[in-house]
C-alpha cells in the first residue's frame, strides 16, 4: 500500500510540474497537502483495520510496507550557501525524508567545489544509499560522482548538471534547462523595450549561471553585457560593483541578475544612480517577490527549488526500494516558470509558508 500511495503521489506531482512550467500558481503547495492528507488517511485506515479483526492480513502487509526503507540514508551534496534559495531546497529534502520515513543528510559546500568533492567522498564513505548532488563545476565534480556510481551508489543531479548527468551515469537530473530559462528572460526584456542589458553573475565558474546569460543573448534583440559582479555574501560590494558598471555605460537600460540577491543589488544600484531601468532576476526570495508586487522588478524566473529538494529523495527512494527510474534519459524539468506582477501576490503567500 505504501508503494502504491507513493507512486500515485509521484504521478500527481509530475502533473503539477508540467502545469507549473507554464503557470506559477500551481506548484509545491498543492503537492504538499496532498501528501499529508494521504499520510493521514493511511493512519486512519490502519486504525480502523486494527479495530476490525477481519482485516488482520491486510494490516500485516501494511506494517511491512510502512517500515520498508526506514533504514535508508540519502545525502544531498550541493554548492549551497545559507541564502533564502537553498533554504527552500533543504526544506523540500526534509519534507521528502519525513514523508518517506528515511534519513536525509544536508551537506552544503558554500560555493567551494573542493569542499563539495570532499563531501561527496564523505557520503560514499558513510555508506550512503543514494546521493543527490548539484554540479556547478563539472571539471571538478564529474569524477567524484562517477566514482560514487562506480561504488554502487545511485546518483541524481539537481539544480545544475543538466548537461553532464548522463556522463556521470546519474539516474536523471532534476532542475531546469538554464539556456531555455535565459531565453525566456530575453523575451521579457524585448517586451519591456530594453536595448542593452547587463547580465550580472554572482558565482564565478558556475556554468549554469553563464548559460542563463547565454540564453538571454540568444533571444534578446539588443546587446547583452555579461559579467561577474560580486558574491551574494557581500551585497554592499556587489551593489557597488554593479553601480560602477552601470555608471560606466549610460546605454545600459536593463539588468538581469542570475540570482535573486544580485537582482536586488542591481535594482538598488539603478535607484541610487537615478536610472530608469528594467530589472529581472532568477529564483525567489521574499524581497524580490515584494519588489515585483510593488512594480520595481519586472519578473523573476522560477525554477521551483522546493521540487529540487523533494524529488531527488523520492526518486532515489523508489530506485532503491523498487528499481524505478523516471525521465527516460531526459531531465525532469522543474522550470522555467515566471513570477510577474500578475501572480506575485499569490506566490508571496507560498513564500511565507516556505515552499517557494
Amino acid at each position: 500500500m505504501r508503494k502504491l500511495r507513493i507512486l500515485l503521489a509521484l504521478l500527481a506531482i509530475f502533473s503539477l510540474i508540467a502545469a507549473a512550467c507554464g503557470d506559477d500558481d500551481d506548484s509545491d503547495s498543492a503537492s504538499e497537502p496532498a501528501a499529508e492528507d494521504d499520510g493521514g488517511e493511511a493512519s486512519d485506515d490502519g486504525g480502523e483495520a486494527s479495530d476490525d479483526g477481519e482485516a488482520d492480513d491486510g494490516e500485516a502487509d501494511d506494517s511491512v510496507d510502512l517500515t520498508q526503507g526506514s533504514d535508508l540514508t540519502f545525502h544531498m551534496v550541493t554548492h549551497s550557501d545559507d541564502g533564502p534559495f537553498w533554504s527552500v531546497v533543504k526544506r523540500g529534502m526534509e519534507a521528502a525524508g519525513e514523508d518517506l520515513g528515511v534519513e536525509v543528510v544536508w551537506l552544503p559546500s558554500v560555493n567551494d567545489p573542493g569542499v563539495q568533492v570532499q563531501l561527496i567522498e564523505q557520503a560514499v564513505a558513510e555508506g550512503s544509499n543514494g546521493i543527490a548532488a548539484s554540479l556547478p563545476s563539472p571539471d571538478q565534480l564529474i569524477g567524484p560522482l562517477q566514482d560514487a556510481v562506480g561504488a554502487g551508489v545511485p546518483v541524481i543531479t539537481l539544480n545544475s548538471g543538466v548537461n553532464d548527468y548522463q556522463t556521470i551515469g546519474a539516474l536523471t537530473h532534476v532542475g531546469q534547462t538554464e539556456i531555455i530559462a535565459g531565453e525566456g528572460a530575453g523575451r521579457f526584456f524585448n517586451d519591456l523595450g530594453a536595448t542593452k542589458v547587463l547580465c550580472g553573475n554572482q558565482e564565478q565558474s558556475n556554468v549554469a549561471l553563464e548559460e542563463r546569460c547565454q540564453g538571454l543573448e540568444n533571444t534578446f534583440n539588443g546587446e547583452v553585457v555579461s559579467e561577474f559582479l560580486g558574491l551574494d555574501a557581500d551585497q554592499t560590494e556587489q551593489q557597488n560593483t554593479i553601480s560602477a558598471a552601470m555608471n560606466a555605460d549610460p546605454d545600459i537600460d536593463g539588468f538581469l541578475g542570475t540570482g535573486p540577491v544580485i537582482a536586488m543589488s542591481g535594482l538598488r544600484a539603478a535607484q541610487d544612480l537615478g536610472r530608469d531601468m528594467s530589472v529581472g532576476g532568477f529564483d525567489i526570495t521574499p524581497e524580490i517577490i515584494d519588489a515585483i508586487d510593488a512594480g520595481n522588478v519586472a519578473f523573476t524566473v522560477d525554477q521551483q527549488q522546493y521540487l529540487q529538494g523533494y524529488m531527488p529523495i523520492l526518486l532515489l527512494f523508489l530506485n532503491v526500494t523498487n528499481q524505478n527510474t523516471l525521465g527516460g534519459g531526459l531531465p525532469i524539468l522543474t522550470g522555467p516558470g515566471f513570477v510577474t506582477p500578475d501572480n506575485a501576490a499569490d506566490v508571496a503567500a507560498l513564500v511565507e509558508q516556505g515552499t517557494r
